[in-house]
């Protein structure tokens, strides 16, 4: 079992933690009443085939008394110590200040207790100041960028292992339509095509021989060795970024030969040679 409660100041970043949490594979609750803590987990944990791993992200909104707060991590730490985190986020109030002012949202005790947006920061510090002296994790987003604060919480949550990437290699034809979630799109529809062969025409880049017709070719060779060689500079630098997937779309004319065999072989190179999840899919095969 593996639960990380996320809190802090309003607007210092909770929902941004609670994004990178779930990319890392973390079950996500935003803002949860902190009495429903323990009976939730309680349930969760018994159901089959769910996910051991649990944030709970917990504000002002869900609790006016953070020592029951402190009271439950206490109960979860005795049963297993190793098994809660808490990471506490902050930031200067002038900070949360000028955050709130950008988005136009309201600090939850504005309203609930008719309080100026400074006195309302001034009094959430006060109500957190228990929950910050034990958290396991204290991070000020005052000065980070949205990457770092991800290398920061990954950094944490997994010891030293590296950051992951999720790559979707994904093949396509231009006729019906280019895929809107692309990040990179790569058109093939300059090299041979197979569908103009009598004996490969029906046949799709998944089978050898119009994958070895398509690779039978000096320009296609070329071409791969080139996209292999940017795709492995590229990576690096998406993974500093704080990038967590990346789609990459290879198309032909109808989706069924070349991009499918091309799309295949960068995933294979991929997964012999770089650090990433790797993910395939052919949208247009079967038209």
């Amino acid at each position: 079992m593996d639960i990380v409660i996320v809190t802090g100041m309003s607007g210092a970043g909770k929902t941004v933690v609670g994004n990178v949490l779930e990319d890392f594979g973390y079950y996500c609750i935003d803002n949860i009443p902190v009495p429903l803590i323990a009976p939730f987990i309680d349930l969760y944990l018994k159901q089959d085939g769910k996910s051991r791993k649990i944030a709970l992200i917990v504000d002002v909104r869900g609790c006016e008394n953070f020592s029951q707060l402190l009271d439950i991590l206490d109960d979860i730490k005795k049963k297993d110590g190793d098994a809660c985190k808490v990471i506490y986020l902050d930031a200067s109030p002038e900070v949360l200040i000028n955050r709130y002012k950008e988005s136009r949202h309201i600090h939850p005790l504005v309203l609930s207790r008719h309080l100026t947006l400074s006195a309302a920061i001034e009094e959430e510090k006060r109500m957190l100041t228990p929950v910050r002296q034990n958290a396991d994790l204290v991070l000020d987003t005052s000065k980070l960028t949205l990457s770092r604060c991800r290398e920061r919480i990954i950094a944490f949550i997994s010891g030293d292992a590296s950051p992951v990437l999720g790559i979707s290699c994904m093949s396509f034809g231009f006729k019906y339509g280019v895929p809107s979630d692309s990040d990179l799109l790569f058109d093939v529809r300059c090299f041979p095509n197979p569908y103009y062969v009598d004996e490969l025409k029906n046949h799709t880049g998944l089978e050898a021989c119009v994958a070895e017709y398509v690779m039978s070719f000096g320009s296609t060779r070329s071409f791969i060795e080139k996209l292999f060689e940017m795709i492995d500079f590229l990576i690096p630098l998406y993974i500093e970024d704080g990038r967590s997937h990346l789609t990459i779309s290879i198309g032909c004319t109808g989706g069924r030969h070349r991009s499918v065999a091309i799309t295949e072989a960068l995933a294979k190179h991929l997964i012999e040679n770089a650090s990433c999840s790797v993910a395939v899919s052919h949208r247009d095969i079967q038209k």
